[in-house]
Formats: structure tokens, sequence, C-alpha cells
């Protein structure tokens, strides 16, 4: 089950993406990157509340561990945006996605530390073929020099944005697997509880350096209530799904979202692409399939 909620948490994002691209006319880097937090926590509020409320789905008990773990990987998740767009800034974008890439690497360690959930031999085979597809794709003409840059600063805060995003999907496991309850009840809450703080936490920021930007996010409510919609949906998705089974499984198949984009270009738009291009999109999906079977 947890692998068709995967795809679709994929999809989901890969629209929020597009969706919050387009806000950036209006809107700065981290108002545009606010709005998923904003828009996305009283709709989540209001699915809680029919859930737990209408529907009567009982309330999961939490625990004391809860709380300092959904903490942690809710602000691991602003961090790593925030250190992703200072790769962006600092050199180059390509560098920047490559080395957060690592990811895929990373979530898994992680799993293996904190939570005692390794992969087995051949899907740390297929995590690497994956990550390496992954990259190649992100920069199928540069793919080799930029891997002669791993001092670089870019590439330096592309790897931490790659870490803060491992424990955040860690986090979430660990943080949902210490409630009890109906997996949907403790993917919800998990959810809830963390987008809240996230929005918290932002906000402050904002309230701090920007507060013109505060009121420029309430402006622009048509078009970023969408973003708030997909938003919550994918997050649901990771959440349900890293609930499921093991978080590095479950980020290595989420990055078949660079593949059903780099399809949507080549098949819908019509735009053409290298045999570079194909073979990195090939290594992703053999990295998926090797994680799925043999993780």
């Amino acid at each position: 089950m947890w692998i068709p909620i995967t795809l679709a948490a994929a999809t989901f994002q890969i629209l929020r993406t597009s969706r919050q691209h387009q806000l950036r006319s209006v809107l700065s880097v981290n108002g545009a990157g606010f709005v998923r937090y904003a828009y996305g926590f009283p709709l989540a509020v209001i699915v809680a509340a029919v859930t737990f409320g209408v529907a009567g789905e009982s309330i999961p008990t939490i625990p004391w561990r809860f709380w300092p773990i959904i903490a942690g990987a809710g602000i691991a998740q602003i961090l790593g945006t925030l250190a992703l767009l200072r790769a962006f800034d600092l050199r180059d974008f390509a560098i920047g996605t490559v080395y957060a890439k690592t990811e895929v690497i990373q979530v898994a360690v992680v799993a293996a530390v904190a939570l005692g959930e390794p992969l087995e031999a051949l899907g740390w085979v297929a995590a690497i073929v994956c990550m390496v597809g992954v990259g190649w794709l992100a920069a199928p003409e540069r793919f080799l020099d930029i891997l002669g840059r791993a001092g670089d600063p870019a590439a330096l805060m592309g790897i931490v944005a790659g870490g803060c995003f491992a424990l955040a999907a860690v986090g979430i496991r660990g943080a949902s697997t210490s409630l009890d309850g109906s997996t949907w009840a403790r993917a919800l809450l998990t959810l809830t509880v963390m987008l809240g703080i996230q929005t918290v936490v932002n906000a402050s920021q904002l309230a701090a350096t920007d507060r013109a930007e505060l009121s420029r996010v309430a402006v622009a409510w048509r078009a970023a209530l969408p973003v708030g919609i997909l938003s919550l949906a994918g997050s649901i998705g990771w959440a349900t799904a890293v609930t499921l089974t093991n978080a590095a499984k479950v980020r290595t198949l989420g990055q078949v979202e660079l593949v059903i984009a780099f399809a949507i270009s080549a098949w819908v738009l019509h735009e053409r692409h290298t045999r570079a291009e194909y073979a990195a999109s090939a290594l992703v999906l053999l990295g998926v399939v090797g994680v799925v079977v043999f993780g």
C-alpha cells in the first residue's frame, strides 16, 4: 500500500512545486515557502477535526517523546529548505541539487542508526544507483565536473540540505510510530502538529525579518490556496507512507518524481532531451525498483 501512496505524494509535490514557482512573481522566496505552511496548517486542522470529531476516529495517545521528535523533524525540514536555497545562491543550482540528492543515502543511514531499520545489502546498492541517477539527471552534461567540486560551498550546503531532509523524514516516521491507533490517525496527527510548529517558526522568522511579506502572503490567498491544498495532500501521503514502512524506501521511491517531471517534459511538452538524460532516468528507475524489491 505504501507504494501507490508514495507515488501519489510525489505527484502532488510536483504539482505543488509548479504552483509555488508561479507565486514567485508576487512573493519572495521565503514568502513562497511559507505559503505551504500558512495555508496547509489550517486545512490540516480541518481534516483532523473531521476525522477525530465528525467521523469519531480515536485520537492517538501522545507519549512525551513524540514532541521533541516531531519538533526536530519540522525544524530540520525548514533548515533543509534554507540550506538548499543558500546552495543555489552561493554558486550554482545544479551543484546544490546534485549534492542535496545525497538525501537518498543519508536517510538510509539515519534510519539504520536512529530507528534500527537498515536496508538489505542489495537495497544499499540500489539506493546508491538511484542517487547517482538523480544527480546525473539534475546535471546531465556537467555531472562529472560537479562531482569534482565536493568542497565547493554550494556542494556542502547541498549535503547539509540532504541531511536535514533525511532527519525530517526519519523524524516523521519516529514520531508517527510512537503513537497508537490507525495508520491514518497517526499520520494525520503527526503532520498536523508538525505543520503547526513550522507555521509558528516560519511566521516568527518573517515577522522579524520581513513583516510586509506576511501581508503579501495573505493578499495572494487565491493563488496560494491551491499550493496549500496540494502541499497538504503531498505531506499526508509522505507521512502515511513513512508510517507504513522504512523511510529510506519511501524517500528513494519518491525520487521518481524527477522521472515523472522528465517524462512530462518529453512526452507532453515535446521537449528534446539527450541520451545522457535518458540514461540517468533509467538509473533512477533501476535504483528505485531495486530498493523496493530488495531493500
